[in-house]
């Protein structure tokens, strides 16, 4: 079992979900957050002031899935969150991480068929 976190830009959220859904992943978490990597946020001017915005609108996903369905995810997450053919700085991150065990509330079921 894996927990893959993505890192997207808000308006590529419809055409992620649409992705996944594609490849029969229907089990998402969705968050808003903020951040910075290398765009290292913007400036702009209000009433003649310049100010910074240090901290980016992004959007979390968190998809916890089985064994077989890691690439499946990754890929579709790649394919629908890039900007362009060859992507651009700012487009996020995935990570890919171990998950010892997951628990369906409801049920009590354990490991991968609580996913």
């Amino acid at each position: 079992m894996k927990l893959i976190i993505a890192i997207i830009q808000p308006d590529k959220l419809e055409a992620v979900k649409q992705a996944l859904t594609e490849v029969d992943v229907v089990r998402l978490t969705v968050m808003d957050c903020q951040g910075f990597g290398r765009q290292k946020g913007q400036t702009g001017i209000y009433r003649g002031h310049e100010f910074s915005f240090n901290l980016l609108r992004k959007v979390q996903l968190q998809i916890a899935v089985n064994e077989e369905f890691v690439k499946p995810t990754v890929d579709a997450i790649l394919g629908a969150g890039r900007s362009g053919e060859s992507g651009a700085i700012g487009d996020g991150k995935i990570f890919v991480l171990p998950m010892d065990d997951c628990i369906r509330i409801r049920t009590g079921e354990r490991g991968e068929e609580a996913i």
